[in-house]
């Protein structure tokens, strides 16, 4: 794959202004262009956005007509504003809250990336959402699910098992449905942060850095890194450049883009007063990845304070308030977005490597190491807060001259050689 030097895109995860990801049982296409028009005006170039998987879905054999042109009506109002739409298909998972159609929970329990009914139905299910914006110049493509990942192990409390080969299995079947749908499209999968980070974990990184069109990474710094190091540290400002390098790792293609699909800024973890400092040096510390596709924020609107249950932060990681005013992040996304596309300059090669070693690049099952307070994490946050470039590189890929030359990697060091 070529190197790309093109400006990053930079988005933002629509979630509605009113009744939330909830909005699709009564879809308000005046709201939904109000919404878009306080997005555009940010200089925002593009959306990822939630169809909720038992509203799509609601029997294994219905794909209801009315929600996927409702869908398509989203698709068309972004593109009346300038602005390029992701789908994901599979939710899923957001926001703490799990939907799941009936007919693979309780009296219908099965495992939703084994059983072979459900995995069909799932497969129709992108095919047909590709299928139908496939034709529309600003549909970029489909991500498999939200973080969907999470349904595979604990610490979720009812998880369907599987064992990375069926992860990997599932992944491939999903993306080729995505495929069928609407052809050289760019068609992910995404997952949160256990796929780095959790040494069991059936998702794994190699999956994640070989399987799809980009990988896709979700920073999220109420992992520990913030609670760790406080707000302002390298470390917790960097952690979304982290985990870019760190996924480049696994690449086979060195110049395979990373995505770099949600990150944002959760109080308390980042007290509100200081939003918008974290947002801006997030932003700078991503652009200086080279390979990197875009930044989409999460996320577009606050969750309204009338809805119930949702974890204390999830209400306020709005980048607009819920009457679509921008807030301090979002004014600072929109400054950072401005000054990379008037002065777009590629970043050099990263050309300082830290080793990493998980016990075997293929199920990694030592990859602890690289979650906050692990060796590794903290030697690649020492060299980043001493005004080194890392980047990470499998212990396996130490004596791989052509993957070195590549990524232009010159200058090689061990966690032992940091401490």
């Amino acid at each position: 794959m070529t190197r790309s030097t093109a400006v990053p895109r930079f988005g933002v995860n629509y979630t509605p202004s009113e009744g939330w990801f909830h909005h699709w049982l009564d879809y308000d296409p005046g709201a939904v262009r109000a919404d878009l028009d306080s997005i555009a005006a940010l200089g925002l170039d593009h959306l990822r956005v939630f169809p909720l998987w038992p509203l799509f879905q609601p029997n294994r054999t219905l794909i209801r007509p009315r929600a996927v042109e409702q869908l398509a009506d989203l698709v068309d109002a972004a593109a009346e504003r300038g602005l390029d739409v992701a789908v994901d298909g599979l939710q899923g998972h957001l926001s703490s809250f799990d939907f799941l159609p009936a007919w693979t929970q309780t009296w219908h329990r099965r495992n939703i990336f084994t059983d072979p009914e459900v995995t069909t139905a799932q497969e129709e299910y992108l095919r047909t959402l590709a299928a139908a914006l496939a034709g529309r110049p600003n549909f970029l493509g489909m991500t498999v699910g939200n973080e969907i990942n999470q349904f595979s192990s604990g610490p979720h409390p009812d998880p369907d098992l599987i064992a990375p080969q069926q992860a990997e299995d599932w992944l491939a079947r999903m993306l080729a449905a995505c495929e069928r749908g609407a052809p050289g499209k760019l068609h992910v999968h995404a997952e949160y942060d256990a796929a780095y980070h959790q040494d069991d974990h059936p998702f794994t990184p190699g999956q994640a850095a070989r399987i799809g069109g980009a990988t896709a990474v979700h920073s999220w710094v109420f992992n520990g890194t913030a609670q760790r190091h406080g707000p302002d540290a390298p470390a917790t400002t960097g952690h979304a450049a982290y985990l870019i390098e760190l996924a480049k790792a696994w690449a086979e293609d060195p110049a395979r883009p990373v995505w770099l699909q949600e990150v944002g800024a959760p109080a308390p973890h980042v007290p509100p007063g200081r939003a918008d400092r974290f947002t801006a040096a997030t932003v700078a510390a991503a652009l200086d990845c080279p390979d990197l596709w875009g930044i989409t924020w999460w996320c577009s609107h606050d969750v309204s304070r009338s809805l119930a249950d949702f974890p204390e932060l999830e209400y306020t990681l709005g980048l607009l308030t819920n009457d679509r005013r921008p807030k301090p992040a979002g004014l600072a996304l929109a400054a950072a977005v401005a000054e990379a596309r008037a002065d777009w300059r590629p970043p050099a090669p990263r050309s300082t490597a830290l080793v990493l070693d998980v016990g075997g690049e293929r199920e990694a099952p030592k990859r602890s190491v690289c979650a906050p307070g692990g060796p590794y994490f903290e030697a690649f946050a020492a060299l980043a807060a001493d005004g080194a470039r890392p980047t990470a590189l499998l212990l396996e890929r130490v004596h791989d001259e052509a993957h070195l030359a590549a990524r232009g990697i010159t200058e090689i060091l061990t966690v032992d050689d940091v401490r």
